[in-house]
């Protein structure tokens, strides 16, 4: 699924429930240093409880284990690095490598199977977003309570946590005076409540009116539009055609077309 597709589903179901008259919500999870976090055997016992085995596994068991770092930091009065020890790697996926999201994905694959009865969970690599709709105000808080424990549950199990601070409920009507007195937590720790989140570079607020992802969309043009009117004078066509992808055209394409589509 890619970030266009996890958007789509996002305000499809969004906006069904808002179609059907229904209580609608959700938990926009922020999970503290995901990658570095992944359990090497659990994750290497989950692979193999979905038919990876043999050399496969032998293959992923050696990509994992055994890898070490270290720090260099550059002394600029000494005009010399400082190096610290080697230190072996015990847990986590490399980051920046193509195999990393997808052993990700494979540690946290069973986590939409127990919360998928009562809620709508939407996983990409690490963002994590939980919907919930409802008829009753009641039945919709009791759910949204429940696989909240539950999530912190399946979290602790595998040696993630949930960051508190950055995780978000945002409550998604079509009256702009509707509030919601909803506290969700966990052991005094409690999340905070939003009217907008930013979902996978999208800024979406809780009347799904786009005006905030607009105006910062807009902003970040107009920079680009800046940058390219002071170049043209001193590089070369094919330069700023470079430019352009970089700046401009890429934040069409990823913030603008594929998500205004669905309307």
């Amino acid at each position: 699924m890619g970030t266009d597709n996890a958007t789509y589903k996002l305000t499809t179901e969004i906006l069904n429930a808002m179609n059907n008259k229904l209580l609608v919500g959700g938990i926009f999870c922020d999970l503290e240093k995901a990658f570095n976090c992944v359990n090497h055997d659990i994750l290497l016992s989950k692979s193999k409880s979905y038919g990876i085995s043999d050399k496969d596994l032998a293959l992923y068991e050696s990509y994992l284990t055994n890898r070490h770092c270290r720090t260099v930091i550059y002394n600029d009065s000494e005009k010399s690095n400082k190096v610290s020890d080697w230190a072996k790697v015990r847990h986590g996926v490399p980051q920046g490598s193509v195999l990393g999201p997808l052993l990700f994905l494979l540690h946290i694959n069973d986590l939409p199977k127990i919360i998928n009865k009562t809620s709508a969970p939407i996983i990409f690599a690490d963002d994590t977003s939980i919907l919930f709709a409802h008829s009753d105000p009641i039945d919709f808080n009791k759910n949204i309570h429940i696989v909240f424990t539950t999530l912190n549950k399946w979290l602790r199990a595998n040696h993630l946590s949930l960051n508190f601070n950055k995780t978000n409920y945002v409550h998604f009507t079509t009256k702009r005076n509707m509030t919601v007195n909803l506290k969700i937590g966990l052991n005094n720790n409690f999340i905070t409540s939003s009217s907008y989140i930013k979902f996978l570079g999208v800024t979406m607020d809780n009347i799904l009116s786009w005006n905030n992802h607009i105006d910062l969309l807009v902003k970040k043009l107009s920079t680009a539009c800046y940058i390219l009117r002071n170049a043209k004078t001193y590089m070369s066509a094919p330069s700023l055609k470079m430019i352009y992808y970089a700046f401009f055209h890429s934040a069409i394409l990823g913030k603008l077309i594929t998500q205004f589509c669905n309307f």
